[in-house]
């Protein structure tokens, strides 16, 4: 059954269509990546997701139901937690007190947000100093401490936009690693440009391509098709 799904969804911007009539299903337990080339309309899809972008036409469905017209916190509330390409971190909380705001949307007691807190952060290797500026942390490691206050919701669906975008080698390597973790527990969307990861960490791949769904399949499946070799591998 689908945890996710849109149905001709679409948004137009000033005559341009980023995104025409995406029909799209993700099921319960999966691991899904977007990708595409540049301006495929991956970032446009992904706030019509969660709400952020308001569709010009179409639905989305989040567990049967329509929340096509629903704002982003509603979302939040139904089970969706999403991180972006640009950090939403608060530079001058420390990394406890972001993921700690994030926790407080579902839990209470000052222990029991302590310990989701801490292991969150546990989570994507950022225990060592929690009292430590977020504004202080490198690029990367920003985009952990958002994934961090995306994992303390307890989600049902887990949206990952770029996750890896300034992560060294080792930190993608942990990243893997986790999103195999999560797996058991959370459904995950992931746009992502690096294939290494693409190909090790999904169940299926959705390319899109001009704002609509140009193949679908396993990553093996993908990375030998000929439509998606030359839209966004830029060979064929």
């Amino acid at each position: 059954m689908s945890l996710l799904s849109t149905r001709g969804l679409s948004k137009s911007f000033a005559g341009l269509q980023a995104v025409q009539g995406v029909d799209f299903d993700l099921p319960e337990g999966e691991v899904r990546a977007l990708i595409g080339p540049n301006g495929a309309g991956k970032t446009t899809f992904v706030g019509l997701l969660c709400g952020r972008i308001a569709p010009t036409s179409g639905q989305v469905f989040f567990d049967v139901r329509d929340i096509s017209h629903l704002p982003a916190h509603k979302r939040i509330g139904l089970g969706m937690a999403y991180t972006f390409q640009i950090t939403s971190v608060f530079a001058r909380l420390s990394l406890f007190e972001n993921v700690a705001l994030a926790a407080r949307r579902r839990l209470h007691g000052t222990a029991e947000v302590e310990a989701a807190v801490m292991d969150a952060l546990g989570k994507v290797g950022l225990t060592e100093d929690p009292e430590r500026a977020a504004g202080d942390l490198s690029y990367g490691h920003q985009r952990l401490l958002e994934i961090a206050m995306g994992l303390v919701q307890a989600p049902r669906l887990l949206i990952l936009d770029e996750p890896t975008q300034g992560l060294s080698d080792a930190e993608i390597a942990g990243f893997k690693g986790l999103i195999r973790e999560l797996a058991a527990s959370t459904t995950i969307l992931l746009i992502e440009h690096n294939m290494s990861v693409v190909m090790e960490v999904a169940d299926r791949v959705t390319v899109l391509n001009f704002g609509e769904v140009l193949a679908e399949g396993t990553p093996e499946e993908m990375h030998a098709n000929a439509d998606v070799q030359a839209a966004y591998l830029g060979t064929g």
